[in-house]
């Protein structure tokens, strides 16, 4: 058998190290060429590292939320043939069993009448289900601390069969099915209960990392936050019309591709807008093309999947991008590339919108447009009460490089747009 070590290769542009995510592979375990070995993230994007080889991992290097640096080894393999790693060590580890063969022979003659003193330990988990020591924790993992909650128990009384008395989703199944009850939703409590305990989470990969952003963004730009109402009757006529007659095989119109097509239209007249800051240099950079980033939430947090070169698309083919980089995000499967590189960022929540909300800037950008949730309400209207669906726009921009004034004129230009959208369609 040989040694084979692979070393974290260059996940992307000169990349100087990477954040291990998750391990899919454990010491022991044989693996195939091409198998998922580890995720690991840059600042760009998450990589699955797949097995260069067919062998055993003899070792891994660093947990979940450890950084490794580019070229540094990152797994070591026994394989069959040639490896590509010095084998000094290799006839050390193979003369270690020698010693540990003779080991079972003291051992032969101690079992009799030793064996049996393990027996009556296994009767422990025949215990009644009595409460706890006053303060002890009972040990279960969150999924097992939710289900009971769920299901009205209190672990308290739970005996668990696992090491250390840690309770299972096999000990709830049993003590539901013994017929005993702890609920702590009956008695003369009423239902309530207090709880103990705190779950510790460590903060890594992409939730670190978007910590890390919204932090920086928060700590470098001074946010200026405007809100402006828009009346979105007539836009949600136009859409409800286009959904109504679209091609088959052309996608579901939502308001965020006319949001897309507005923004346009409107940075050509603003064009400081469509701008990002480095505020090392003390440059800016006014771009002509119009890089949309879309704040989409993931199983695996909030990632901003890019719609390039919006002003060169209609609403449908807007639509149609939007939608695939944004499912590419969801699963996982969006490429560098479409992670990076955008101009102004929306952020929506959707129906979750609320009346108002203060995006943070995606820096380097100077300016995020975020539509809040469309509502039916009555306004006056030439001296007339009627009933609208109304919506909030709330953006920032960064002070230090948009003026209020530049703010609010940017919007106001949107809203325009928007209230009158056959002008969305005219430039």
């Amino acid at each position: 058998m040989a040694k084979y070590v692979f070393k974290l290769p260059d996940v992307g542009e000169g990349t100087a190290e990477a954040e291990i995510v998750a391990w899919h592979v454990k010491v022991g375990d044989t693996v195939k060429e091409d198998q998922p070995l580890v995720d690991v993230m840059t600042d760009k994007a998450t990589v699955e590292l797949t097995s260069p080889v067919i062998g055993v991992i003899t070792e891994t290097a660093g947990q979940a939320g450890d950084k490794a640096a580019v070229g540094s080894i990152i797994v070591t393999f026994e394989v069959e043939g040639a490896g590509n790693a010095s084998e000094q060590k290799a006839p050390a580890k193979a003369a270690a069993p020698a010693p540990k063969v003779e080991a079972p022979k003291p051992a032969v003659a101690a079992p009799p009448p030793k064996v049996e003193a393990p027996a009556p330990k296994v009767s422990e988990p025949q215990k009644a289900a009595q409460p706890r020591v006053a303060g002890e924790r009972p040990l279960a993992s969150p999924a097992v601390r939710k289900r009971a909650d769920e299901l009205g128990l209190k672990l308290q009384y739970v005996p668990g069969t696992g090491p250390g008395g840690r309770i299972s989703h096999e000990d709830l199944d049993a003590f539901v099915a013994s017929g005993a009850s702890t609920s702590g939703r009956s008695g003369g409590g009423g239902g309530l209960s207090k709880r103990s305990g705190v779950d510790e989470i460590k903060i890594i990969g992409l939730r670190r990392k978007i910590a890390e952003r919204m932090q920086a963004a928060k700590r470098h730009i001074p946010h200026i936050t405007y809100v402006e109402e828009v009346d979105v009757t007539e836009l949600e006529d136009l859409r409800v019309h286009m959904n109504a007659n679209k091609q088959a095989d052309q996608p579901r119109l939502t308001l965020l591709p006319f949001i897309m097509r507005a923004i346009c239209v409107a940075v050509t007249d603003h064009p400081q807008i469509n701008s990002t800051f480095d505020d090392e240099a003390n440059v800016v950079y006014r771009h002509k093309p119009v890089h949309i980033g879309i704040a989409t939430q993931t199983p695996n947090g909030l990632m901003v999947p890019v719609v390039r070169h919006a002003e060169a698309r209609d609403i449908w083919d807007g639509a149609l991008e939007l939608k695939r980089v944004a499912d590419a995000a969801r699963t996982g499967k969006a490429a560098v590339e479409e992670l990076s590189g955008s101009t102004i960022t929306i952020t929506s929540l959707g129906t979750l919108g609320g009346i108002t909300h203060t995006p943070i800037i995606n820096r380097p950008e100077v300016a995020i447009v975020g539509p809040n949730k469309i509502i039916e309400r009555a306004v006056v209207r030439n001296g007339q009460v009627a009933i609208r669906k109304m919506m909030n726009i709330s953006s920032s921009f960064d002070h230090r490089i948009i003026d209020g004034f530049d703010a609010a004129s940017f919007i106001q230009t949107i809203k325009a747009m928007l209230e009158h959208p056959a002008t969305i369609f005219m430039r």
